[in-house]
């Protein structure tokens, strides 16, 4: 029997925004598909798709086109890692407040495309919140821009918004231009342990009818605790100017102490390990990750609800990540019954192996958007070139 083999993918490195369109042109006229890729920190997010022809690899793309400081923005291709462009930015005492998971590696391209964000979201937002601009090349062998360089250019679609979260089947982003904070004086962060899912729901209430500022604010569940370990807990972060930071920590000590085990401030070394542990902990586990949403007055039946499932979330956004724990029938299992929850919202699966993703699916119904989501592939990519069956989309 004759054994036919796959070939490898053609693997495209552009060096210009013209060599983007061009190489999408050329792949949408041989009727050929294109993945595109940043540092593959989210390569099996998503649905596994089709297998592309070619792989469009934005690394090369990784300067800052332009960075305003009087106007606090900056422009950046896509290939530009987040934690370099911070890096860059930090000279003038700027940053782009983002942190999503692999944010030491993940690209300006990738975040957008998959619209993901951390703790940060909090006070600052998503990608989508921040994005005030945006030059993206299409299959036809266009370079559109939409938007400006500057907070108020309003000109145009806003393209930035679209492109948000549509995993790279509309458009290859090929430069994107956000707004900027400026890079807090002090920072510190209270963690405090809490006992039981009715305490945790009155802490955060507590905080969210206080006066209390944080920058971010994360509810953690640790079904697995045992002993000293509190079941829940939240993490309270505040940066400011020192004497600010120091009232708000002092405040938040008092607000959370009825609620809560044990209240304890960390700040310098301390405070940084403890948010790169609460960034990698769900990922370092095995098991399916799926990024669900809910109410914020729900919080208690939402942990009820996961029951042993560990969850790390935005307190007061009602967005979050959970682990699923089993075999791939129960983690699929798992997916379908959350779904069918009442009190959670959107629940999609992140990472999973193939056979959980195949069974419970990645994205879970798109309801009366289907149509809209539908009639923009085509209009974007008539060819269905881009990331084939990958997104939303």
């Amino acid at each position: 029997m004759e054994v036919k083999t796959i070939p490898d993918p053609l693997w495209i490195t552009p060096a210009t925004a013209d060599d983007v369109a061009a190489a999408l042109r050329r792949a949408a006229e041989a009727r050929q598909t294109i993945a595109i890729r940043g540092a593959g920190s989210k390569a099996d997010w998503g649905r596994d798709g089709a297998r592309a022809d070619a792989v469009l690899d934005m690394r090369s793309l990784n300067h800052i086109v332009a960075h305003e400081h009087g106007d606090m923005t900056v422009t950046v291709e896509a290939g530009a890692s987040l934690a370099d462009v911070n890096r860059a930015l930090a000279a003038h005492r700027q940053w782009l407040p983002l942190d999503p998971p692999f944010a030491d590696r993940a690209t300006i391209g990738g975040i957008l495309a998959t619209n993901d964000s951390g703790p940060l979201r909090h006070r600052y937002g998503t990608p989508r919140d921040l994005v005030i601009g945006v030059q993206l090349a299409t299959t036809d062998g266009a370079l559109a821009k939409a938007g400006g360089r500057v907070v108020k250019n309003v000109a145009g679609y806003d393209l930035g918004k679209v492109v948000a979260g549509s995993f790279g089947a509309l458009a290859a982003i090929v430069t994107a231009t956000f707004k900027l904070a400026p890079i807090p004086a002090a920072s510190k962060t209270i963690r405090a342990d809490v006992a039981d899912a009715a305490s945790l729901a009155s802490a955060i209430g507590a905080v969210m009818s206080s006066t209390l500022e944080p920058i971010a604010f994360e509810v953690v569940s640790r079904p697995d605790a045992a002993g000293p370990v509190a079941r829940f807990a939240l993490l309270v972060r505040f940066a400011s100017v020192a004497a600010a930071v120091d009232a708000q920590t002092k405040q938040a000590t008092a607000t959370l102490g009825p609620y809560a085990r044990r209240v304890e401030t960390l700040e310098g070394d301390a405070e940084r390990s403890a948010w790169r542990e609460h960034a990698d902990a769900l990922w370092t586990g095995d098991g399916a990750i799926v990024r669900a949403s809910w109410l914020p007055a729900n919080i208690a039946r939402v942990v009820e609800e996961l029951g042993a499932y560990p969850l790390a979330g935005r307190a007061t956004v009602g967005a979050g990540l959970v682990r699923l724990t089993g075999t791939d029938d129960e983690q699929a299992r798992a997916v379908e019954r959350l779904r069918g929850s009442r009190v959670l919202g959107n629940v999609v699966v992140a990472r999973a192996s193939e056979d959980v993703k195949r069974r419970a699916g990645v994205w879970g119904s798109h309801g009366d958007r289907q149509k809209i989501l539908e009639s923009l592939k085509r209009a974007f990519d008539p060819t269905g070139t881009l990331n084939p069956g990958r997104g939303p989309i």
